[in-house]
Parts: structure tokens; C-alpha cells; sequence
């Protein structure tokens, strides 16, 4: 039925069409026709890709809200194809009168724009073949003679007053914005080079031979996505202390340097998926601490919360569709470019806890939002060494309580993917799981709808979200047999905000399962911290169990082909779910193979959170370099703190010793003064490691007041590892996965 294009398979073209069209603005649409492909079916690009965003000139971000756009509305109307339009902003302190626009800017209409080529050393080298025409509603537009520049070579330069910004000419969406982000972006990224990189970067954009590299288009993304932040430069700045103020961003800063590595990444250690396409079920929690403005009372809070992969339902006519936690990889060569595009789209619920001065709590449960989802915009990554899967990840926001009394735009900042991809014995062969962590912030924005549009209202929250997402391969007939019978190391941390005694608490633990059949049984050891509801004092660590005998069953997922089992799974305590009831204790999926599974709890008793359960093993690695990526929950008194690991680096040196170099982001909340702090970055150095390995493939890391407790899988190429930490008199509890780099 024509409904079913809402299911997890509904497959389209045009987001990977858009994404390649971004990058390679010479491709012919055929070109991209005859190399790519959906997969069978089973797409996560959905009907995301295709929210398409054309704003008239003119038309100001700060008025309008498009769940189909990815935060920074392009402005490309009327236009030719070797055509920008630029729009020039300015910090309030200097045009306090000018137009306001988002991140409380101002648009102004600039002194002098010049357009000149440069170098690692951001000398003008001389003009560039441009002419200038201004728009009716004051934009100027610029038309590059020779074509839009794609390298770091050509800049728009702006000055107003006494401020000098620039911007780099090559955009994606060719609209392109000069203001402190683009300044900022320009300033640290290119005179970082030396001039043998910078020339390495330019014979890649300005190769002819057909020996081209992906990175030719890294430039465009990033100007284009540096947009899409919603930091508020503070009122009073002038351009030195906005510069400052990103720079303390920590998110914003690091995203800014990882871009600026990618775009050096040697040409012959990357590559792509080697399956035309690859669709996974994505298992997904992200937690998130930050501060709500909503309610009256309770404004200036700090607020706790936890998001869990969860299937939507949609209904209408025609009967009801299913839309799947789901990514798509699609892999093609395109006149010798390889690419590998990727889409997600993960519908999830959301628990929340609002921690108030003078330890109230106030939780607020699903049914306060409605589900919502994470998506992110389709784009070009780039597979190094045939297991890290890299890229700028741009997120779509999305809009819940549409024709409600409260409508809420949701922005979510982009990322850098660093992520990890199995490796394959056959060259037509999918990985069977994508593995990685990362940092997203983003504002909950109240909406006003008016005739055509939604206005940006005020602020509702700001929320600080790390997240941990596993995706594993989708197959067609999965069956329990690839379970039955075997042995699994296991771990799971996981959240329950509740009214009362115990507020909040955090709970992890690790174990094994023995799988029989459908039984599962389990012996795990638990830690729990919380606070308590009348101090707000700190409690625990507690030491627990949860021993117990559960159920586990496939889940079988409605397709436009009919309910087929695609590797999808329920966990229940006794008696095993339908197919679309809800489970006692969480959904989850598997790889093709069964040596690697994943759940979202989300239930009463262990609340909301993640377990992951990997085959045993007698093996162990002895040496090699590891991604750590995860979070810890820390509380102390008066003090919340989110750490998010940020791609640290585990490095394994013997089989009794290991080093972490620790590079997190944190995000703290004090209670008292009812404020929110973050994301700091932190550069922690190099920490000595204790380790040790117990039987079947259980390991251990300990350094001081610091315990990182697991396993390691089969192919010694991942571990999955609770972190306890009692330091500085702040108890913390997190899940952490750690992941093989290139050697």
C-alpha cells in the first residue's frame, strides 16, 4: 500500500543524490543513478533525505524553524550555479540596532567585501575573477568567472566598522555567511598548516588526471556546517572575545580540528564500504545533561535526561507504518572517487530529571514529550584503513506538539563521526556493525506557527548530549539458532528518575549470559549511586546482583515485502513478547552471526539505558591502539557532571599494562547557582593502567581511584567497559566502548 513508504524500507534516491550533489556539483544525476543503490529495501535515508529547504532571499534564520534543514537555512534562491550569496553578521555589541538574527547576531551591511586567494599563512595573494551584483533587499552576490572554488585558497573577506571577518568562498549550499564561525573557522584551520600540507590539500582539489580523492570536497561541508551551531555569542562581545568564546567551546572547537585533520588524511589509507549498500539496525542511548527554561518555577535548572532508541508507529488512511531505528551505507565509485554516503533516522523517547536549587526533583517521563527523532542529514564519509569510518556529521532538527498549546523545534549541533567498521573476507561483503560515540548539543526553541511558517520563539532548554551507537547488520531471515547454545560476556548501565526517596539513580553492571533456546540466564554483578530526595546527598556505590533467568525472542519487523526477521530482538523476564507489544525489560538487535548484541533497556526496573552482550573469548590483545568513547553520570555534593570521552585513546602495551590518554568533554551543573557549565574541553594527559585479564575474554583496568571493568570481543578488535570512578569526592558510573585504530 502506498503507506508503506513510512516503513523502515521506505528507500529513496534524493538524499544520497543531494548529499553527492553538495560535493560534486559537476555529477550528472545519472552518474549517481547507475552507481548507488537502496539496498533491498531495507533504507534508513526514509523520506529524511528528501525534506528538501529553499528559503527566499532575504529570508532571516532567526524567524523561521524547517525540521527539514539541518539548523542553517541556505538562502540559494534565485542564484546561478557559479553564484553565492553572502550575508554578513556581526556581534550585538557592534550593531546593537541591526537586524537580529540566530545566535544573537546581527546582520549589517558591510563597509567593503573583497574576494582574494590565499595560503597557510592567510596572505592576500591577489584578487580573484569575481563580479559583485547587490539584491533588492540589500545581499550581495558574487559570481566566480571560473567557477566555485572547492579549496581553502579562495576568501570572502568582510569589514564593518573596525571588524575584519572572513569566510571561505567554498560552501556547500552557496550561502554563505561571514561572521565570527566562518572567521573562527578560517583563523584556525588554515594557517595550521605547514605549507607542505596546504599544498597536499590543494593538488588533491585542483587534480584534473582522474586520480582524485574525496577530500577535495571536505572544505564545502565544513564551511557549510560550522553554521549549523547554536552557541549564542554573548551580547556584550566584541570580535576578540566572540573568537574566545568559541574557542571555550569545547564541542565547537574540537569539531573545528578534527575537520581540519580529516581534510590531510592520506588519500591511499581510505576507502570505501565494499557492499553497494548496507542497512543496520541501530540500538542508541544518549544522555544528556542541561538546563530548562520551560516551566516558570523551575527555570534555570539543571536537568538530567536519557533518550533510548525506540520504533515509531505512523498511521493514516491507508492503515500503519513502521519506521525502524535504522542506518544505510552506500557505497559507489563516482569518476574515481570512492564514496561511502550514510544516513540515519532513530525515533526515541525521552525521560527526564530536573534537579532544582535546594534538591527538588521534578521528573518528567516520556509521556511529557512526544517521540521524537534523530536523524542525520546524508553526506560522504570516508573509510580509513578498512575500519574507521570518518566524517562531519550534520543532524536535522525536528519538531514535536505540532497544533498543540506548545510546539518545539529541537536543533542538535553536527559532530565528527570517528567510528568504528568491522572488517570483511569478501569484497561484496557488508560489515556487520558500525560501532561509535560522540557529542551533540542542541536547544529545545518554542515555535509560533503563523500562515507559511514556524517562528523561532524563546528557549525552552539546552541540552548536552553524548551518545553511544552501535549498529548492527540487518539479515534477512535471522533466526535464534545463531544464539543457541552459546556463552556471552555482558555489561549494561542504565537510569531511573522516579518521584520520592530515591530520585535518581544510575546502575551498571557486568556479567555473562548462557542463551538456551529462548532462556537466558544471567549472573551480574551491579554498582548503583543516586541521590537522595530529602538532602540531595550522594548515596552509594552500592554493590548488588542481577541474577535472573529472562526470556529472549525475535522481534519481526513489518516491510513493504511482508513481517520478515531482519536480526531484531525482545527481552522480556518470563513469557516472550509479540510482535509489536512491548517487552518487559527492552528491544535490541543482533548481528548476523550472533556474536554481538545489543538492547535498549527501557522498563521500570532497571530504567532506561544500554547492554551490550559479546561471545566469549579465550583471547586477548596484548598490544594495539584503541578509540575510547562513552560517558560517565558524576555526582558530588551540589554538583552534576556529564563527562563525555571524546575520543580517547586506550593503548595497550602488554598484557599487564596499558596507557589512557584522556580527552573528554565536560558538562557541570551547580545546584546551588543554578547554572550549567559546558562543554570544557579536557586534555588530561597520559594515565598508567593496571591490566589484567580474567576467563573468557573478561579484562580489567584499574589506575588509581579509577576501575574500567569488561570485555573484549572475539575478533580483539573491541571492548566494552563499565568506568567507576570515586575521585575527588564525586562518585561517577558510565559505559565505555573502545575500539581499534589503524596501527
Amino acid at each position: 500500500m502506498a503507506f508503506e513508504s513510512h516503513s523502515t524500507d521506505r528507500c529513496s534516491l534524493s538524499p544520497l543524490i543531494s548529499a553527492v550533489r553538495a560535493r560534486l556539483p559537476w555529477l550528472v544525476l545519472a552518474s549517481v543513478v547507475a552507481v548507488s543503490g537502496c539496498g533491498g529495501g531495507d533504507s534508513a535515508v526514509d523520506e529524511a533525505g528528501s525534506r528538501g529547504n529553499s528559503f527566499p532571499p532575504n529570508k532571516n534564520a532567526q524567524d523561521d524553524f524547517n525540521s527539514g534543514s539541518t539548523g542553517d537555512s541556505n538562502n540559494t534562491s534565485g542564484l546561478a550555479a557559479n553564484e553565492v550569496r553572502v550575508t554578513v553578521e556581526v556581534p550585538t555589541a557592534l550593531a546593537p540596532n541591526s537586524e537580529l538574527t540566530r545566535r544573537n547576531l546581527r546582520i549589517v551591511t558591510p563597509d567593503r567585501v573583497e574576494v582574494y586567494r590565499t595560503d597557510q599563512s592567510l596572505r592576500n595573494l591577489g584578487s580573484v575573477d569575481v563580479t559583485y551584483r547587490t539584491e533588492d533587499g540589500g545581499r550581495q552576490v558574487i559570481a566566480f568567472s571560473d567557477g566555485l572554488p572547492l579549496g581553502p585558497d579562495v576568501v570572502i573577506e568582510a569589514v564593518y566598522d573596525n571588524a575584519r571577518m572572513r569566510a571561505l568562498a567554498a560552501d556547500s549550499d552557496r550561502d554563505v555567511k561571514v561572521n565570527p564561525f566562518s572567521e573562527y573557522l578560517v583563523s584556525n584551520t588554515i594557517n595550521g598548516y605547514s605549507p607542505d600540507q596546504f599544498s597536499q590539500i590543494m593538488d588533491c582539489v585542483n587534480d584534473a588526471s582522474g586520480e582524485l580523492c574525496l577530500n577535495k570536497y571536505v572544505w564545502s561541508t565544513l564551511a557549510d556546517q560550522v553554521h549549523d551551531f547554536e552557541i549564542d555569542i554573548p551580547g556584550s562581545a566584541d570580535m576578540g572575545a566572540a573568537l574566545d568564546h568559541l574557542d571555550n567551546r569545547g564541542d565547537f572547537a574540537r569539531y573545528v580540528s578534527n575537520m581540519a585533520d580529516y581534510a590531510v588524511l592520506d588519500e591511499q589509507s581510505s576507502g570505501k564500504i565494499s557492499a553497494s549498500s548496507a542497512d543496520y539496525n541501530s540500538v542508541f542511548l544518549g544522555v544528556e545533561l542541561g538546563q530548562t527554561f520551560r516551566e516558570p518555577s523551575l527555570a534555570g535548572s539543571g536537568q538530567w535526561g536519557v533518550r533510548v532508541a525506540q520504533e515509531e508507529s505512523i498511521t493514516d488512511s491507508n492503515g500503519t507504518g513502521y519506521v525502524y531505528p535504522a542506518l544505510t551505507l552506500t557505497s559507489f565509485d563516482a569518476f574515481n572517487i570512492r564514496v561511502t554516503s550514510l544516513a540515519s533516522d532513530v525515533p526515541y523517547p525521552r525521560e527526564a530529571l530536573i534537579h532544582q536549587a535546594g534538591n527538588g526533583f521534578y521528573p518528567r517521563g516520556a509521556d511529557h514529550w512526544d517521540l521524537n527523532t534523530h536523524a542525520s542529514s546524508p553526506g560522504a564519509a570516508t573509510l580509513q584503513d578498512n575500519i574507521r569510518l570518518l566524517a562531519g556529521r550534520a543532524l536535522y532538527q525536528s519538531v514535536t506538539g505540532r497544533g498543540s498549546s506548545l510546539t518545539i523545534g529541537w536543533t542538535r549541533n553536527p559532530y565528527y563521526l570517528d567510528a568504528y567498521v568491522s572488517t570483511t573476507s569478501e569484497a561484496s561483503e557488508a560489515p556487520d556493525r558500525v560501532l561509535g560515540g560522540y557529542f551533540s548539543a542542541g536547544k529545545a526553541i518554542e515555535l509560533e506557527a503563523t500562515e507559511d511558517a514556524l517562528q523561532r520563539q524563546g528557549v525552552l532548554e539546552d541540552h548536552y548530549l553524548s551518545v553511544l551507537e552501535l549498529n548492527l547488520l540487518r539479515q534477512q531471515g535471522f533466526s535464534l539458532d545463531q544464539l543457541n547454545g552459546r556463552q556471552y560476556n555482558a555489561v549494561f548501565v542504565a537510569s531511573r528518575f522516579a518521584d520520592g526517596a530515591e530520585p535518581l539513580a544510575i546502575e551498571s553492571g557486568v556479567g555473562n549470559w548462557d542463551i538456551s533456546g529462548n532462556d537466558i540466564h544471567q549472573l551480574m554483578m551491579t554498582t548503583a549511586i543516586g541521590r537522595d530526595g530529602g538532602s540531595g546527598a550522594v548515596t552509594g556505590p552500592v554493590a548488588g546482583n542481577r541474577n535472573a533467568d529472562w526470556t529472549i525472542s525475535v522481534r519481526p519487523s513489518r516491510l513493504s515485502v511482508g513481517d520478515r526477521n531482519i536480526g531484531r530482538l525482545n527481552l522480556d523476564i518470563s513469557n516472550p513478547s509479540g510482535q509489536f507489544a512491548t517487552p518487559d525489560l527492552g528491544i535490541g538487535a543482533s548481528t548476523p552471526d550472533g556474536s554481538l548484541l545489543a538492547f535498549n533497556l527501557d522498563n521500570a526496573d532497571t530504567g532506561d539505558g544500554l547492554l551490550v552482550a559479546a561471545a566469549q573469548t579465550n583471547e586477548f590483545p596484548q598490544s594495539g591502539r584503541f578509540r575510547l568513547q562513552g560517558f560517565a553520570m558524576g555526582l558530588a555534593d551540589g554538583e552534576n557532571r556529564l563527562r563525555h570521552f571524546d575520543n580517547a585513546v586506550l593503548a595497550i602495551d602488554s598484557s599487564t599494562t596499558a596507557a589512557l590518554t584522556g580527552r573528554a568533554l565536560d558538562v557541570v551543573h551547580s545546584v546551588a547557582n543554578e547554572t550549567v557549565a559546558g562543554p570544557l574541553a579536557i586534555d588530561e594527559g597520559e594515565l598508567m593502567l593496571a591490566y589484567s585479564q580474567g576467563g573468557n575474554g573478561e579484562v580489567t583496568f584499574v589506575a588509581g581511584d579509577l576501575t574500567l571493568t569488561g570485555f573484549v570481543t572475539p575478533d580483539q578488535d573491541q571492548f566494552f567497559l563499565q568506568l567507576q570512578n570515586t575521585a575527588s569526592g564525586e562518585q561517577r558510573l558510565g559505559l565505555l566502548i573502545a575500539t581499534r585504530l589503524p596501527n
